[in-house]
């Protein structure tokens, strides 16, 4: 089972859920897919080691042969090549490695070299938490094909949690689109709300059955919690704003280790999740809820 940890903005504690619960746990896989900026590691200091170097195709223009034609940058729908009159200009950030412009090519003008763009790590320890992250090279915008990358390590034989990316946009779906379940991080004010409501979108178009974790609980109002109710989505777990807490995060520890209690409760959401899970499986099979 892949369970991912999102949210639809920064800052509202998903990190910090991901990790509790990966601690809470025996015998699961922890994968950071923030990768560019990620920062699970930080909580638990594991020695890291790279295990794979993320490389992406991009072209190179044999202007001996290139005619000038202009086939291969109308065809790029990333504006990643430009026609001008004299050269073709190349943009290798924008560059998404499709090798469409080299099949669209009439010359055979366009061949295609490749680059690093991130890494990815494990980490060295012995462990029953198996932790990997990736890291995009700054500068580079092809965080998918990083995500993609270390998703490809995921042992299917063990339960999966997976530090998404915030936000809707590429990255996320990307994660979204290769979970079983997705824990959406929120708090009850008008821009968790708001931005919760975006997350929750992304997750519906992809079907990922959803639940809901409300850090801070008890600040702002009810709107997420009134709104989930009314909606049936499920409250897995509501985490005060409490003084013990702030202080183990702002020490980089994780609260699961000082809090024995929080162990219990992540316990508790992680079965409901794989109930969840399992209904919903269920329900696409056969329609009955």
């Amino acid at each position: 089972m892949k369970i991912a940890i999102a949210s639809g903005k920064g800052g509202t504690g998903k990190t910090t859920v991901a990790v509790n619960l990966a601690l809470a746990l025996e015998d699961v896989q922890l994968f950071d897919c923030d990768v560019e900026e990620p920062n699970c590691n930080l909580f638990l200091g594991f020695e890291l080691e790279p295990v794979e170097e993320v490389t992406c195709l991009f072209p190179e223009i044999n202007t001996d042969k290139c005619t000038l034609c202009g086939n291969c940058a109308d065809f790029c729908r990333y504006n990643a090549l430009a026609a001008l009159p004299k050269k073709i200009l190349l943009f290798p950030s924008l560059c998404h490695g499709c090798g469409g412009c080299s099949f669209v090519c009439p010359a055979g003008a366009v061949e295609e070299k490749s680059r690093s763009i991130g890494i990815i790590e494990k980490a060295s320890s012995d462990a029953s938490l198996k932790f990997f992250q990736g890291v995009l090279n700054i500068g580079e915008a092809m965080a998918t094909l990083v995500i993609r990358s270390l998703l490809r390590h995921i042992d299917e034989s063990k339960p999966a949690i997976i530090d998404s990316p915030p936000g809707t946009a590429c990255p996320v779906l990307a994660v979204l689109g290769f979970a079983d379940y997705c824990v959406l991080v929120t708090e009850s004010t008008p821009f968790g709300f708001h931005d919760f409501l975006l997350a929750l979108e992304a997750a519906k178009a992809l079907k990922v059955p959803v639940g809901v974790v409300l850090n801070r609980d008890g600040l702002g109002d009810s709107r997420v919690e009134d709104f989930c109710r009314a909606e049936g989505i499920p409250i897995l777990l509501r985490i005060p704003n409490d003084r013990m807490i702030a202080r183990l995060y702002s020490e980089g520890i994780p609260f699961v280790k000082e809090m024995p209690e929080w162990k219990e409760k992540f316990e508790d959401m992680f079965e409901t999740i794989k109930f969840e899970t399992i209904k919903a499986l269920a329900f696409k099979s056969t329609g009955v809820q």
